[in-house]
């Protein structure tokens, strides 16, 4: 399929990539606990959550409407953005399946619909597992995808599981009237991640093609156990402590990459 076509007024195609990361830590006492989720709160604030996005808008050359952020008692944040269209010619590279912008070299070009996150802080008492989820949706119509602002979302987040999906929606009708229900080629998500990110995480696809719709779950490769401990954690456990605390994080991040309960 060609990646540009001559269409008959406006693109009607809507793009929609949703993307959510999974971060996970062990707390041993109940104050750790607490102090593992004020500390998210803070790090993912709405003030923080709402410049995330507002880079997410530029990546995909939108201009911003409207922001409606809350912060949420006890925990937690959400964010949406109204983004309207101004049509601009789009170059090569951003409408071509390759990985978009790192967050040190943010670009600018198209626009429309609406971006949307919120955070999930969850603490289990009686395991000790603490895990962060945030959800972002990025919903586009015209030319550039959304993908492009994926690797400037996941270098964003400490990210052990990543699952990412992206779907086509709609029609659009070329200059002679026949219909496009996809104006660009896909073949898989992972062809929008940089080197580096498809280096760091085992990655599975499950793609249905023919109704343009497209999955990618990510798990982190490497564990090292101190990068998953919290407070007093990080120095009082006893060798057969960290033992069972790294299968119990292990089991932990299966389970949340393959969707179900797993026996223990």
């Amino acid at each position: 399929m060609k990646s540009k076509l001559k269409l008959h007024g406006f693109n009607n195609l809507t793009k929609t990539l949703s993307f959510n990361i999974y971060d996970i830590c062990y707390a041993e006492t109940p104050e750790d606990q607490q102090a593992y989720v004020q500390y998210i709160d803070e790090e993912y604030d709405a003030e923080r959550l709402t410049q995330i996005l507002t880079d997410v808008v530029d990546i995909i050359g939108a201009n911003i409407l409207n922001i409606a952020r809350q912060d949420y008692d006890p925990q937690g944040a959400s964010v949406t953005i109204l983004i309207s269209e101004q049509p601009v010619t789009p170059t090569e590279s951003q409408i071509e399946e390759s990985p978009g912008p790192l967050p040190e070299t943010i670009l600018a070009h198209l626009d429309k619909s609406h971006i949307t996150v919120h955070t999930y802080p969850e603490i289990h008492p009686v395991s000790g597992i603490a895990t962060f989820r945030v959800d972002i949706d990025v919903s586009t119509c015209g030319v550039i995808s959304p993908l492009k602002a994926l690797n400037y979302l996941i270098h964003q987040f400490d990210s052990d599981i990543v699952t990412v999906d992206y779907r086509v929606r709609g029609f659009t009708r070329d200059v002679e009237g026949k219909k496009h229900f996809i104006d660009h080629e896909i073949n898989s998500i992972q062809n929008y991640l940089s080197e580096d990110t498809q280096d760091a995480y085992q990655m599975t696809d499950v793609n249905v093609y023919q109704e343009n719709m497209f999955h990618t779950k990510m798990l982190l490769k490497d564990f090292e156990l101190d990068n998953y401990l919290f407070g007093d954690a990080t120095s009082n456990l006893t060798a057969e402590q960290r033992k069972e605390v790294e299968a119990r994080v292990r089991h932990e991040m299966l389970e949340i990459f393959y969707a179900r309960n797993m026996p223990n």
